[in-house]
């Protein structure tokens, strides 16, 4: 569940702690280990994901992680990966999923996409 072990306030201060000016258009607060593959909901689960600067819609990075993040939700539920195997390979480089993540997501529902 969401804000039950940090309150918004407390996320708010994470900007700072990483040394990250909060620029609302490239930045987003983001579970590292998503809530929907049992990710908790705790500052040491949280880090402002930014950039690239000036980039929008999916250039933006938390935009393509959300996608990686609905594409290995995806493959748990469907039982094509393991959910140990989700939440290591996301904490340790994201990026490792992100092409196969939007081409997959491109030709399939992803994330609550109609």
């Amino acid at each position: 569940m969401r804000n039950c072990l940090s309150t918004q306030s407390e996320k708010g201060i994470e900007y700072s702690r990483y040394g990250v000016k909060h620029d609302r258009a490239t930045c987003e607060l983001d579970h590292l280990v998503p809530l929907e593959l049992g990710g908790a909901d705790s500052l040491d689960n949280i880090w402002p994901q930014c950039g690239p600067f000036g980039a929008a819609g999916m250039a933006v990075y938390f935009k393509q992680k959300d996608k990686v993040e609905d594409y290995l939700t995806t493959m748990v539920k469907t039982g094509k990966m393991q959910l140990r195997e989700a939440q290591e390979g996301i904490a340790k480089d994201w990026t490792r999923y992100r092409d196969v993540a939007l081409k997959y997501c491109a030709a399939n529902k992803c994330g609550g996409e109609q």
